[in-house]
């Protein structure tokens, strides 16, 4: 972080980044000064209400960040802006949005927090849209000129009124990542998963006793499986934190000694009453409906009497060696997530995670539950080619009666697995050689991919095939 005082005295000339917190009421003029250079900016955590209206001098600024300040709209000296593309106004006061505030580069916006009951329909004149968060709104529609935003691959609108979602979203040709929950649309739905957990009846994928002593990875958990097991009210009291594991949007996970330290287990502590995906609740309850998967991390039980009154969940501890796929999308790379340069997978390998989260989405949508963060960030591996997924802060409910929608929002989510998979086969180890064997189930492997991306929605196949496909090429291996 850095400090107005600095800047004064001429400690940052030339900086691209820039970054203060200090109780700002006003814009600091001394950031013009940075003019030429400065690409990005964050003042989260201040008292700003507005912006100058020479903002527009910054003309390299690229990103903006403005979270948790006082604003109540938008500032119109943002469509001013040439360069920028990353707007972020998360939990201020915002009610309202006019079309000149929107930049015309604008790719990415974040006003999850806010009050906003409308977006402005020239929204959908923003031809570079990509990333789109507004959970926790007042929102009840989006533009129908949206549609127009054709661009768009991730969209976040948990915790508003949303009685419907819109029929032309569905039809989105490159929209991947949706998450919806905590809306009037799946309230009934997650009511009766939250009922279901509150009555200690769920389905898992090994019995407490069992998984609690075990980690993933390990022969014994991957062996054993019954039908039904209770899901436990564990006290915060019986639980002993130890190191950080790893950070999401939603929440913390640790490792954590249950029943004085006779079982290991990770604990996800959520960070508040609302996330960039939406509700603690909702996660619960699409994880409580998930069920019982081999590529998942089992859900064991939701924790009780936190000090705090904080939402926290207990769930299976994955072995130390297993290791997240990859990490979550940067801000040049938006919407895909980030490998480590050196990452190669054999062919086997590649296949085997592809079919064991196309197996896991099968079973979701078969439950009417869309996943809404099919990533590899997600996603945790194992040194022999295993691996599960977790984090079900974008899940969401819908009905499976209504067949069109149904199979859209499946399809959808059929693009974000695309992803995925297309990642994986792009780093497949060709330099040891291939056999021809492997050289055709390759090339099958990528026109299944190719299809996941298809620009029309119902022409994508649906889990179920993709699943089939894939299993029977992993059996060639």
């Amino acid at each position: 972080m850095d400090t107005l005082e600095q800047l004064r005295r001429g400690e940052l000339a030339g900086a691209t980044r820039l970054a203060l917190s200090e109780g700002l009421t006003e814009f600091p003029r001394e950031i013009f000064a940075l003019a030429d250079t400065l690409e990005y900016l964050d003042l989260s955590g201040n008292a700003l209400t507005s912006l100058p209206e020479d903002f527009a001098q910054l003309r390299s600024l690229q990103v903006l960040f403005c979270a948790g300040n006082r604003f109540t709209e938008l500032p119109l000296v943002l469509g001013q802006c040439q360069s920028l593309s990353m707007v972020g106004f998360r939990s201020n006061q915002i009610t309202s949005i006019k079309a000149a505030a929107l930049p015309p580069k604008l790719r990415w916006l974040i006003l999850t927090g806010n009050q906003l009951a409308s977006l402005p329909p020239e929204i959908g004149a923003c031809p570079e849209l990509q990333k789109v968060a507004l959970s926790g709104n007042l929102l009840s529609s989006l533009p129908a000129e949206m549609a127009n935003c054709t661009k768009l691959e991730l969209l976040r609108i948990g915790a508003n009124r949303f009685e419907a979602l819109p029929e032309w979203l569905l039809s989105m040709p490159r929209l991947s990542w949706l998450g919806y929950s905590g809306n009037p649309v799946c309230a009934a739905a997650e009511g009766r998963a939250l009922v279901q957990a509150q009555s200690q009846e769920v389905l898992l994928s090994a019995a407490t006793d069992t998984v609690t002593n075990t980690k993933i990875g390990t022969e014994q958990n991957q062996a054993s499986a019954i039908d039904r097991v209770d899901l436990a009210q564990i006290p915060w009291g019986s639980l002993q934190l130890k190191q950080k594991l790893g950070e999401g949007a939603s929440g913390v996970i640790y490792q954590a000694a249950l029943d004085g330290g006779s079982k290991e287990v990770a604990v996800k502590v959520f960070k508040g009453a609302l996330t960039s995906d939406g509700l603690p609740h909702s996660e619960i309850a699409a994880y409580v409906s998930a069920g019982s998967h081999s590529y998942l991390i089992n859900l064991l039980g939701k924790v009780t009497n936190h000090p705090e009154g904080t939402e926290a969940l207990v769930m299976q501890l994955v072995d130390p060696s297993y290791r997240n796929l990859a990490a979550p999308p940067s801000l040049q790379s938006c919407t895909r997530d980030v490998y480590a340069a050196d990452l190669r997978f054999n062919l086997p390998d590649a296949l085997r995670v592809a079919h064991g989260v196309a197996s896991l989405a099968r079973q979701l949508h078969g439950r009417g539950l869309t996943h809404g963060d099919l990533y590899a960030h997600n996603t945790l591996i194992g040194a022999d080619g295993h691996a599960v997924l977790g984090d079900f802060g974008a899940a969401a409910f819908y009905d499976q009666s209504d067949l069109v929608v149904a199979q859209a929002l499946e399809q959808i989510e059929v693009r974000a697995f695309g992803c995925l998979f297309e990642e994986l086969l792009e780093r497949v180890d060709r330099d040891s050689g291939l056999t021809d064997q492997q050289r055709a189930a390759l090339q099958a492997a990528q026109e299944l991919c190719t299809q996941c991306f298809a620009p029309l929605v119902k022409h994508r196949p649906l889990f179920k095939t993709i699943e089939e496909r894939l299993a029977s090429l992993t059996k060639q291996m």
